[in-house]
């Protein structure tokens, strides 16, 4: 089963193929030029599959991260993992990258991941279950008994402490292709079903 996924959701993008369990291409995209990354989204998938002389047509199954993170980002591939299923009429599955991060424990301690919401929040997904937007004090204290590995992000390290995903070339696509692959073994997703996880609104414009 050929699987592609890919994120535009958090400060870098990455586009990673997957036959099955084994990981074919992984590829890493930053911002570049002033543009944010999920502009070379569309051009990044094509040049995965054409380095594995693949073509969308081979493709089995598509998986994405659904956030939070950047609403920008979040829209870019939720949209873009929609229309190929739909086209190719092949499941598509949704992670959120809270889960996604909670892979980066590397100790005995439960992950815990805290992602900065803004308004002195944080997304924050402990016990396996994301929690919500929760006030910054209120996960200071949960985090107290040292119960939990943290992983968060670069703004909320000097706050919480733990470890930043930024800081660490963390294979996260092969993660998410591990997430869908073992999601395919007991459901088929449809892509109808796919939609951004807004824990809090988009931002308003105007």
């Amino acid at each position: 089963m050929i699987i592609l996924v890919f994120d535009t959701c958090l400060d870098k993008m990455y586009v990673t193929l997957a036959d099955d369990e084994k990981i074919l291409t992984s590829k890493v995209v930053e911002n570049k030029d002033n543009k944010y990354h999920s502009a070379f989204l569309i051009s990044t998938i094509k040049e995965v599959l054409k380095a594995n002389n693949l073509t969308p047509k081979d493709i089995n199954a598509i998986g994405t991260n659904i956030g939070p993170g950047s609403f920008t980002g979040i829209r870019a591939c939720t949209t873009v993992a929609r229309m190929m299923a739909q086209q190719l009429d092949i499941p598509a599955v949704g992670i959120s990258s809270l889960e996604i991060l909670s892979k980066i424990n590397t100790s005995s301690k439960p992950s815990a991941v805290a992602l900065d919401a803004r308004k002195n929040s944080a997304y924050l997904y402990i016990n396996n279950e994301i929690k919500g937007a929760i006030k910054l004090d209120e996960v200071q204290e949960i985090l107290s008994h040292g119960d939990y590995f943290l992983i968060t992000d670069d703004r909320l390290l000097n706050t919480l402490g733990g470890v930043s995903y930024q800081q660490g070339d963390y294979a996260l696509g092969e993660i998410l292709a591990e997430f869908v692959y073992k999601k395919l073994q007991t459901e088929t997703p449809n892509w109808q079903k796919l939609k951004p996880l807004y824990i809090q609104p988009p931002p308003q414009l105007g």
